[in-house]
């Protein structure tokens, strides 16, 4: 089969776009695999497939698949992406849709400057729905956020969880540099306390208003970006009484922003979104 897609990013944190508009995609985990390789495929940390909605009255659908071919509920960038791409390739005419995913519908808007701006979701920090086990970890509380000791190999990180769309457990490094992802990601995205596995961000506090940081994303690793990550460390860092919206956030990849109006009120990231090129491969 001869594959059309269209490459793009937001933030460094990149994608490949299918259109399955007109027929149903059906790729195995094996082929979505093969096409994330970046020296045999296209590569990519996620896979976009654009879909039509079940409701009438919503604009589209669309599925996300990580690099490793598992399936997953929401991404920030990717959504941003989305918006963009069915603008360009002129699918719609609104600035403005309404799209179905996983876990509900979600508003996407495109400003006159080019800038993306998600509706991501209302945060839930319950354990349950993370979803969450946190039996026998010791916890405490910051401002009206509670911490857990997560225990990871020979020592403990302090981590709050929030669930976005998708599950997220934060820490606050002294330095994003300098933290240790690449070791402890792998082992907090695969804990037992996290039955569905877990994004671990990692961030640094600038100032109540800004901040570094980097995510260990479920079944992709370290990405330039993440924006569910960059929403689940904002919103974590202001029921901490750490950070006040609207919050910056500079992610390897590029910056971001963050507003939440707190506890039971939608959060909204807004970022670029870039077409980067556009090919086909045989599959």
């Amino acid at each position: 089969m001869r594959l059309q897609f269209t490459k793009m990013q937001g933030a460094g944190n990149d994608f490949v776009v299918l259109n399955a508009l007109q027929r149903p995609l059906d790729l195995s985990a094996e082929q979505f695999r093969k096409l994330a390789d970046r020296r045999f495929g296209v590569g990519a940390d996620q896979f976009l497939i654009v879909g039509p909605p079940a409701d009438p009255a919503h604009d589209f659908s669309y599925r996300i698949v990580n690099a490793d071919g598992g399936e997953v509920e929401h991404c920030g960038n990717g959504a941003r992406c989305f918006v963009r791409y069915v603008r360009e390739k002129g699918l719609t005419t609104k600035s403005s849709v309404l799209v179905e995913v996983s876990f509900g519908v979600i508003e996407l808007t495109e400003a006159a400057d080019g800038h993306v701006t998600v509706q991501i979701a209302v945060p839930r920090f319950a354990p349950a729905d993370i979803p969450f086990r946190p039996e026998g970890l010791a916890t405490r509380t910051q401002g009206e956020s509670t911490l857990y000791a997560l225990p990871v190999a020979d020592h403990t990180r302090w981590v709050a969880v929030a669930n976005l769309g998708n599950p997220h457990a934060v820490q606050v490094v002294a330095d994003a540099d300098s933290a240790p992802v690449a070791i402890d990601g792998p082992l907090i995205e695969a804990h037992a306390a996290f039955p569905a596995r877990v994004n671990a961000g990692f961030m640094q506090i600038v100032n109540e208003q800004h901040i570094r940081l980097r995510v260990f994303e479920r079944g992709v690793g370290e990405t330039l970006a993440c924006g569910t990550g960059a929403v689940a460390a904002v919103v974590c860092g202001i029921e901490q009484g750490l950070l006040k919206s609207p919050v910056t956030v500079d992610a390897r990849g590029g910056r971001l922003a963050v507003r939440w109006a707190g506890k039971g009120e939608m959060a909204y990231l807004s970022g670029p979104a870039v077409t980067v090129f556009e090919g086909e491969i045989d599959v």
